[in-house]
């Protein structure tokens, strides 16, 4: 029960005030332009992934992460022991995300093609690039490929946007792009 009840009970008969019409075509319109928009952005705006996501079991993955590091180790990554890995332009590179790590890390070379494998053997985590506005959910059981190509030479961070746990804001990895011939 209101305080001061209107006068006409039938509040869709009351005429609606000029600047109230305007605001709400001013929003319909932008909405309007908005959702075309993104079809516009979708199919020209060359922001969507080329992904590809398959099954796979966590453990098999896992292992195929560790056969491809133990292969391609260049280093370990300063006192933390996780290995620095740089797979062979144009190959595969493996990342994976457990609670709370992304393992390993990764050396590419700019301008070179890669497939990037991504998954889960534990929870479901977010793959973030950074300071690249790329963002995955990852899940275990899914493997998402991603074929990347750096353009810019740089350290790139990785972090986990999906909550995970306790030690979440600890989930940090990292992507090292160097110009060809360099790095090792």
């Amino acid at each position: 029960m209101a305080i001061f009840p209107p006068q006409t009970r039938i509040w869709w008969n009351e005429p609606v005030a000029k600047a109230e019409l305007v605001w709400i075509s001013v929003a319909f319109l932008w909405g309007l332009i908005m959702f075309f928009m993104m079809i516009y952005w979708h199919i020209y705006g060359q922001q969507n992934l080329s992904t590809q996501v398959g099954r796979i079991d966590p453990a098999v993955f896992e292992q195929r992460t560790n056969e491809f590091a133990e292969k391609f180790r260049i280093r370990d990554e300063g006192d933390t022991g996780v290995p620095v890995v740089r797979p062979p332009p144009g190959g595969d590179a493996y990342m994976l995300a457990r609670t709370f790590d992304w393992w390993p890390v990764l050396e590419l070379e700019k301008g070179k093609p890669y497939k990037l494998h991504i998954s889960s053997v534990d929870l479901q985590h977010g793959f973030s690039l950074l300071p690249i506005n790329m963002n995955i959910q990852v899940h275990p059981g899914l493997e998402h490929i991603i074929t990347i190509t750096p353009t810019e030479a740089g350290t790139y961070g990785v972090v986990c946007n999906e909550y995970c746990g306790l030690g979440h804001h600890q989930m940090t990895g990292r992507i090292y792009v160097v110009e060809p011939g360099q790095g090792g």
